[in-house]
């Protein structure tokens, strides 16, 4: 919307003067695009409108989205656009305009239903170098060009270090487009958003992503992100299909976070992503994930049935490259492609470390991609990681592949690159392959290992360097792993998870694998005596107590 408050006379005389002096209509002449003083105004667009109207009330709105454009909104203005029906074009806010926190400009349905904005081969909604603006209740709809070159709604910042804060979208679906959502930091040196708030959305069948943060090239030395304060809570991201015809980048992921500070994904959901991405692109598309960011909390989400066209990725969830003081909690994975959670640095630059990935479920991910597994980490020069009281389970029935079948992906891969990494409390349980594949025997100096439960209703096997080992014991004597204070730690017994190895379609279907083992008896070591906080509950959200095993622990609802 960057036009000026009045529509202009060829004489160069505002139709707004014009109709004071005369106090009468000018014949085919619009009205102002906004009255010249007062506000905040409310503007109504209906199908049944006419732009020769103020457009101030239901009874008199515009017609067309291409009129809204002509207002400056300010502080305080509202768009309304009539629920169910449909507006070709697109709605802009450009940075002489828009609102603030406490007064923000507020583009919304009206009347029933959802109105839907069906752009030409552009973006739906674009906010460009200013913020204070509240989204809502609407559709957003893309043609085949848009697919390619149109965002469903974008906010873009290229302001050299100044955030731009106050962003609120809810309640709105967006479609056919190249991404969904977006908001980004378009140069080097610009900030992007704060304050922002993403609720009650859903992304779907768009081309390269559903909801995108992205910001600037991160550098180790002097680290620094776009967008700060971000709260993403029940976004459905799903059927983003990924370009075939990108091959040197990743494309298909359902909610990417990069350059992102003191940010939450919460009680969130993508499935079914990433299955046209291209099949030789170096790095592929992801369920949940982030890079580049500090500080941030995937909690409560599920992902699952993502895919990848090429061999790499197609998990559920991920920390990539740079991310530090970071956790994945609370969160449930199953049946996707990759890994049901990565942890992962490809770059030297010593800047991913200090995050965890706890009370977590992965159940039979690493369908197509056996060189992953359930949790999987590695990476140059990452450090201080902790990784406890996971549950994974991996079954080679319904492997993607042959290739899968007959290279059964373990339970847990450690690769090389980490220091720091602990791993306590999981339960790790297989129908016969490894438990543990590890690339080198990492020394407790460098790995420990304590208080795990590895079930096994095949063959025990677990690969620790070029070592593979078919018992717990010959395994912790070989390697100074599952120890404590000199005591054996770990169990390979059944952790009595109810149903283990029958199928599960969906979160509520998991509710199942709760442990439910009784005490084992004394002399058991539970997680707090090694360190580790077990949480007040369970993934359900059930209050939890400790239960005391020989030489392990789990913990089972207290109601």
């Amino acid at each position: 919307m960057k036009r000026s408050r009045a529509t202009k006379t060829a004489a160069g005389v505002s139709v707004a003067v014009l109709l004071l002096v005369t106090g009468c209509e000018v014949p085919g002449v619009y009205r102002p695009a906004r009255p010249a003083t007062g506000g905040p105004y409310t503007f109504y667009v209906s199908p049944e409108g006419d732009d020769r109207n103020d457009g101030l009330s239901p009874a008199k709105p515009w017609r067309t989205l291409d009129h809204a454009n002509d207002v400056r909104f300010e502080p305080g203005d509202r768009l309304r656009l009539k629920g169910g029906a449909r507006f070709r074009g697109s709605v802009t806010l450009e940075d002489d305009e828009a609102g603030s926190g406490t007064k923000p400009v507020v583009i919304e349905s009206y009347g029933t239903g959802r109105a839907t904005i069906a752009p030409r081969g552009t973006s739906g909604i674009t906010v460009r170098n200013t913020s204070g603006v509240e989204i809502r209740n609407l559709s957003l709809i893309g043609d085949r060009r848009a697919l390619r070159e149109g965002v469903g709604i974008s906010f873009r910042n290229s302001l050299p270090g100044t955030r731009l804060d106050h962003v609120r979208i809810t309640g709105v679906e967006a479609r056919g487009f190249q991404n969904g959502i977006s908001l980004g930091a378009e140069k080097e040196g610009a900030a992007g958003f704060g304050d922002v708030r993403i609720t009650d959305v859903s992304v779907h069948h768009n081309l390269e992503g559903g909801l995108v943060f992205y910001g600037p090239r991160f550098e180790a030395d002097r680290p620094a992100y776009a967008h700060a304060g971000l709260r993403v809570e029940r976004v459905r991201a799903y059927a983003n299909s990924g370009d075939p015809e990108s091959d040197r980048r990743n494309t298909g992921s359902g909610i990417a976070l990069g350059s992102v500070r003191d940010a939450k994904v919460l009680r969130s959901v993508a499935h079914d992503n990433g299955a046209r991405s291209a099949a030789d692109a170096a790095e592929g598309p992801e369920g949940i994930w982030v890079y580049d960011s500090t500080r941030v909390v995937l909690e409560n989400n599920r992902s699952y049935r993502n895919r990848t066209g090429s061999h790499v990725d197609g998990g559920g969830f991920g920390l990539d490259n740079n991310v530090s003081s970071s956790v994945m909690q609370y969160n449930l994975a199953y049946d996707n492609d990759g890994p049901g959670f990565l942890v992962y640095s490809g770059q030297a630059t010593g800047a991913h470390k200090d995050n965890i990935v706890r009370f977590n479920m992965s159940w039979d991910d690493a369908r197509k991609l056996p060189e992953y597994g359930g949790i999987v980490a590695y990476g140059t020069r990452m450090k201080n990681l902790q990784i406890y009281h996971n549950t994974v389970v991996m079954r080679t029935r319904g492997l993607a592949s042959a290739e899968a079948a007959g290279n059964r992906p373990p339970a847990l891969r450690l690769r090389d690159g980490m220091r720091g990494v602990r791993v306590h409390n999981n339960i790790l349980a297989t129908d016969g392959g490894p438990l543990i594949e590890a690339e080198s025997p990492y020394g407790p100096g460098t790995h420990r290992i304590q208080g795990n439960v590895y079930y096994s209703t095949g063959a025990w096997s677990l690969r620790w360097g070029d070592r593979r080992f078919t018992g717990l014991d010959g395994w912790r004597a070989a390697s100074r792993q599952e120890t404590l204070g000199g005591e054996p730690t770990g169990l390979d017994e059944d952790p009595c998870l109810p149903g283990l190895f029958a199928p599960t379609t969906d979160g509520a279907g998991a509710r199942n694998l709760a442990p439910q083992c009784p005490d084992a008896g004394p002399g058991g070591l539970g997680p707090r005596a090694m360190g580790v906080d077990v949480g007040p509950v369970d993934y359900f959200g059930s209050r939890v107590t400790e239960v005391r095993l020989a030489g392990a622990a789990q913990t089972r609802p207290t109601d």
